[in-house]
């Protein structure tokens, strides 16, 4: 099978009639088949792919194909399909079809994008390494004894092993850059409100976002014109106008300014490698005419609290739906209401997730909301603004997306501050809401890749494509 790395390629070729869309879903089915043992689609929606795809091939004879045809792209499994199974890898949701596509589901159908199955995940997006998830830990196709991160572990994976052209992940705290960044791809967690979250599973509901994860920048940035956007199921959506952002890409940007947090880079927790990769582009952009320049962010120790205080209790609230009597799993050793509850929800999730709804239901107990929920806010709006106030003086922050590459597995399982940590410079773009990208311009010694992250104002997409597009060119 030809390896596309990009949208361009796939169309030159259909446009070309060197490939039909029917034969390039056909393909990629074979190679999910062959490295099955990545685990990394939970289904394979092989009859509607494939349907998708003879009527795509039909539209490209006519000449009235969307500017995504020939777009084969995974899902999450936390993201709705209509008449699919979406399970949030939990077996609380065994055996549910959805009734509704997500917002964003819809658009990309719309634009030709092609479906080919829901891809593994940490359980209810809970975790950083994939292992959490009641289908099995996926591997990392780069080194199958390490994690591929997560918890769009599985999405990173297949675009990653070339399973897919593309895939939507969530974003809740890193769930997109952190996995992008240990499988070398490109991953983009837009601007709290960018994106609808209908018809996506929520985690945390002020922290979620859904985005794109991509082999290259370009691919990102159309997925992302096509999805992003004013929906009336999604009342924190914003309506400012969608650029057309992979129209408006340009790899020779203005001189610009770009801010790093130098208690970030020093960091003793920060691999030597990817310091002295980040401290490399720096130096670059310096060189360029550029104007770089450290800051302080003195918060930087209350980042990843202030991101589990308040995720757990949205969490908390959010699953409380799951009680088995709904829908989803009903423990067979129920006798009664109270039973049902209690048997079904011990049973049905996992630890991670039953920690985070134990956690989140304390800090919102009545004793303790002053002390850790509502104090967890005000210590929000202090990240927010001090973030708002760099980005007010700068046009990017640079940093690393992880503090190392992919490890092995079982290597943090036992520690969950260990796990908790691995978020520790990806949840600020989560906690503040602006845009952040992970782009794979590393390489480590033990041969595996590393992402820097860039982060831009609310709403400034269209910049950090652009520039994203120069740093992997310079």
């Amino acid at each position: 099978m030809k390896t596309y790395n990009s949208l361009s390629e796939v169309q030159s070729d259909l446009f070309d009639h060197k490939i039909s869309c029917a034969a390039l879903v056909q393909q990629y089915i074979s190679r999910i088949d062959e490295k099955k043992n990545l685990n990394a689609f939970t289904e394979v929606f092989e009859k509607s792919a494939m349907e998708k795809a003879r009527e795509v091939d039909e539209k490209i004879k006519s000449k009235t194909q969307g500017k995504l045809a020939g777009m084969v792209i995974a899902l999450k499994d936390n993201l709705c399909y209509k008449g699919h199974k979406v399970s949030a890898s939990s077996k609380i949701l065994e055996g549910f079809e959805s009734l509704y596509s997500a917002t964003v589901v819809e658009r990309l159908l719309a634009e030709d994008a092609i479906i080919i199955g829901r891809c593994n995940c940490d359980e209810f997006a809970m975790g950083s390494s994939n292992e959490t998830s009641a289908f099995g830990n996926v591997l990392n196709p780069l080194d199958i004894t390490r994690v591929p991160g997560g918890s769009s572990g599985g999405a990173a994976a297949a675009v990653a092993a070339d399973l897919c052209m593309a895939s939507l992940g969530t974003d809740t705290g890193g769930s997109i850059r952190q996995p992008a960044s240990f499988c070398g791809v490109v991953g983009l967690k837009p601007t709290y409100g960018r994106v609808s979250r209908y018809g996506a599973i929520a985690y945390a509901s002020s922290f979620d976002q859904i985005g794109p994860i991509t082999k290259n920048v370009r691919d990102a940035a159309l997925i992302m014109e096509v999805m992003a956007g004013k929906d009336e199921y999604d009342s924190t959506v914003s309506s400012k106008p969608v650029p057309e952002y992979s129209k408006n890409i340009t790899s020779k940007p203005a001189k610009i300014r770009i801010a790093y947090i130098k208690d970030v880079i020093e960091s003793n927790g920060l691999n030597p490698e990817i310091k002295a990769k980040v401290y490399a582009t720096i130096e670059k952009l310096k060189a360029a005419g550029h104007t770089v320049e450290p800051v302080d962010f003195p918060y930087i120790d209350y980042l990843v609290p202030t991101y589990y205080v308040l995720t757990t209790a949205e969490a908390s609230s959010n699953l409380a739906r799951y009680d088995g009597v709904h829908y989803g799993y009903r423990s067979k050793n129920a006798t009664d209401l109270e039973s049902t509850y209690k048997k079904s929800r011990s049973e049905g999730f996992g630890t991670e997730v039953k920690r985070r709804i134990m956690l989140g239901t304390f800090v919102l107990s009545a004793g303790y909301y002053d002390a850790y929920y509502s104090k967890g806010q005000k210590v929000r709006r202090l990240l927010k603004d001090k973030t708002n106030d760099i980005l007010s003086k700068y046009d990017f922050i640079i940093l690393p997306t992880t503090p190392g590459t992919a490890f092995k597995f079982g290597e943090h399982s036992a520690d969950p501050i260990a796990m908790y940590l691995e978020d520790i410079f990806t949840v600020q773009a989560n906690i503040t809401g602006v845009p952040a990208i992970s782009l794979p311009i590393g390489k480590h010694s033990n041969g595996l890749p590393f992402g820097i992250q860039v982060m831009g104002k609310p709403f400034s997409e269209a910049d950090l494509f652009s520039f994203s597009e120069y740093l992997m060119e310079l």
